[in-house]
């Protein structure tokens, strides 16, 4: 058992990481809703990390969906920060 210096020193908060982290997305990635926080949010899990999806990309990701079906995979580019945070929606394959 530690002591609470000890776990102090280790601590280290639990983040979500972003969409925008990734290099590639697959759009056949699950879904999920994290609902039991106080703003609730969608995310991926890949390599059992969590990674938030705003709901702008969502909606860019429809638009380009509904050009082109056949769209695999895709990244995000980031810019911004706080309420001034974009999201660009790359298609990638």
């Amino acid at each position: 058992m530690a002591t609470l210096k000890e776990e102090a020193k280790e601590f280290e908060p639990k983040q979500t990481k972003n969409i925008a982290d990734l290099k590639t997305v697959s759009v056949d990635l699950v879904l999920e809703d994290e609902t039991e926080v106080e703003f609730p949010y969608k995310f991926i899990t890949i390599d059992n990390e969590r990674y938030r999806v705003p709901s702008s990309v969502i909606a860019n990701l429809k638009a380009i969906l509904e050009e082109n079906q056949d769209l695999k995979t895709f990244k995000v580019k980031k810019t911004g920060e706080g309420l001034k945070t974009e999201y660009t929606v790359i298609p990638l394959a």
